[in-house]
């Protein structure tokens, strides 16, 4: 099974936390959507006979398309590629795209403009929405430059719950003006929509955006790592009292509502990333598309992937796993560390953990196979989860 990311290099405007690749002007766009729909053309053999079991549109900022945009790309996915029936098919959206503030437009009742698009999505095949809350907060919305308010915010919740069951929301922590009580006000608003999976991240400061260059010049306070690790354990606990899964280190879901396109990352599964700026990968290589939307339209005019190409070495194979599998509920397996890599891979992974293990940060586990084969899983403490992105790396292989 394989997945298709597509990227939507979009947004009304620029969060001042970002690092993604996106455009502000949508000149470009009805050119775009072309090269994108070349590019799944071009790409169909890359995955072989795998079958394609998840969509995702992502950016950027995905709903500012059309309904017929979106149309035309999930039928040319459809087309090109084998699809299983009923495959996920997940749209990132920002509450503001979701729903309509102009009166004059409404020639139906209160809500009928709203009832079309998300009418209009489910009528495309589309069954999971990925929607940017960050914070239903006015203040942290305009101090994070969001193109939405808290009234939509909430509003599109409350619309977006009546059409679809499968909705994931990202909420960002560690906002330094945040206090316990406000974070846990987040989480307590989202849990009231009945929402069934949370993607939450602590508030990073990325080279080149707004946010460095405020901090730098004063004008925003500092991340505060202690804030930060209050309230993802405040989340962790809150989460599970609700019944959701902590899966991964920055995702929260109910039983059956994992993100299978994510999920599919962290297991190590091939995907094609289509559009500017998308990274894929098939096992023995990664490769990612220019960040430019001019050059990569014109790359796909002349029929020539705009990408580099990176094949991975058993070292590269074994850091990655190493990275996604301590993020997860599912771990390090060192019987595949053994099998797939090595006793000399496996001697390292066990010296180099031996300390995280002794401080509580890791733990070795035990679960057995379909056939009653015992594996030893190594994953994260609770108290490790919160610097697993440093642990992992004082585990990597540095040297070939």
């Amino acid at each position: 099974m394989g997945g298709i990311y597509i990227h939507i290099p979009f947004c009304k405007q620029a969060c001042f936390y970002c690092d993604f690749h996106f455009s502000t002007s949508l000149k470009k766009k009805e050119e775009l959507i072309q090269a994108l729909v070349k590019e799944l053309e071009i790409r169909k053999e890359e995955l072989g006979n795998q079958t394609i079991e998840t969509i995702y549109f992502g950016g950027g900022t995905p709903s500012l398309l059309a309904n017929d945009e979106l149309q035309v790309l999930i039928d040319s996915v459809y087309k090109n590629y084998s699809v299983i029936d009923n495959p996920e098919i997940t749209l990132e959206a920002n509450p503001d795209d979701l729903i309509d503030n102009d009166v004059s437009l409404r020639t139906q009742s209160m809500g009928s403009i709203e009832e079309r698009i998300f009418e209009n999505y489910r009528a495309i095949g589309i069954n999971r929405l990925s929607i940017g809350i960050q914070s239903f907060f006015e203040d942290d919305l305009k101090s994070m430059n969001r193109a939405h308010n808290s009234e939509e915010a909430k509003k599109c919740l409350q619309l977006a719950t009546q059409y679809f069951d499968n909705i994931t929301i990202d909420l960002i922590y560690g906002i330094p003006s945040m206090s316990l009580e406000k974070w846990n006000e987040n989480l307590e608003i989202a849990f009231s929509y009945g929402i069934n999976h949370i993607s939450s991240y602590a508030l990073t400061v990325e080279p080149k955006t707004a946010l460095d260059s405020f901090i730098k010049k004063g004008k925003y306070l500092p991340i505060d790592e202690t804030l930060a690790l209050e309230h993802f354990n405040h989340l962790i606990e809150k989460t599970k009292a609700e019944g959701f899964v902590h899966y991964e280190i920055s995702n929260f879901g109910k039983p059956d509502y994992f993100s299978k396109h994510n999920t599919s990352y962290w297991q190590g599964k091939p995907y094609i990333g289509i559009g500017p700026s998308a990274h894929s990968f098939n096992s023995s290589q990664r490769s990612w598309n220019v960040l430019n939307n001019s050059k990569y339209i014109q790359s796909i005019k002349n029929n020539v992937l705009p990408n580099t190409v990176e094949t991975l070495s058993k070292k590269d194979k074994y850091n990655e796993y190493v990275m996604t599998g301590l993020r997860t509920i599912w771990g390090v397996s060192l019987n595949k560390i053994e099998k797939e890599f090595g006793e000399a891979f496996f001697q390292h992974l066990k010296a180099s953990s031996e300390k995280y293990i002794k401080n509580g940060l890791l733990i070795i586990s035990s679960d057995f196979d379909a056939h009653q084969n015992r594996i030893d899983l190594l994953k994260t403490t609770q108290k490790g989860k919160f610097l697993v992105d440093g642990i992992a790396s004082e585990l990597f292989i540095l040297e070939s």
